[in-house]
């Protein structure tokens, strides 16, 4: 069991509806050396790749890029789930369905800050059916940068977002996959130590 499984089961909570709530540490209230950890997993997995930007969406994804770009010692840069009157310029644009409040969104980054020479990391805090991964992806793609992988927290692997992509071939390392919730508890994938 690996820190952050342990950090879930100490401090997450099972909601009705397959929520796992783990806002005490990880997407409300932060626990920095908790994401200071998930940064420095997430460098020894992708830190020979060549990384040159973190990409996340906004907002929860935001913590965790930070202190990943640190260790990558590279910028992020977050898309924006509306596009507000500060991004000037051309943009890019995706279309994306949020699992957790159960609506769609257009996601916006400007293209001054994603180009062909880039090479991607992308993060987020959860990742369920991984449509906001689509969304990142697309954007990537109109972007011509190259994605060397995505690195996810905590994954509901029983929604198959996660291994949906790899079957088409992105590296996904999640810190924690939970294949199971079923009567408020949680069952963990084996999966090997980054």
């Amino acid at each position: 069991m690996n820190f952050l499984e342990e950090r879930i089961l100490k401090d997450g909570h099972v909601r009705p509806g397959n929520i796992l709530k783990v806002d005490s540490f990880l997407n409300h209230q932060i626990d920095v050396s908790v994401l200071d950890q998930i940064g420095e997993a997430f460098y020894n997995k992708y830190g020979s790749c060549g990384i040159t930007r973190i990409l996340t969406i906004e907002s929860s994804g935001i913590a965790i890029a930070a202190l990943t770009a640190r260790y990558f010692k590279v910028p992020f840069v977050f898309a924006k789930k509306a596009k507000s009157k500060n991004i000037d310029g051309d943009v890019f644009t995706s279309r994306v369905h949020s699992y957790t409040y159960d609506k769609d969104y257009d996601i916006t980054l400007s293209k001054k800050y994603l180009g062909p020479s880039d090479k991607v990391l992308i993060i987020d805090d959860f990742m369920a059916t991984g449509k906001a991964m689509h969304g990142l992806l697309d954007i990537c793609s109109q972007a011509g940068a190259e994605v060397a992988g995505i690195g996810i927290a905590i994954e509901k692997g029983f929604q198959k977002g996660g291994d949906e992509l790899r079957k088409q071939g992105y590296e996904v390392t999640s810190l924690a996959i939970v294949d199971s919730m079923e009567d408020c508890n949680l069952v963990f994938r084996d999966q090997e130590e980054l």
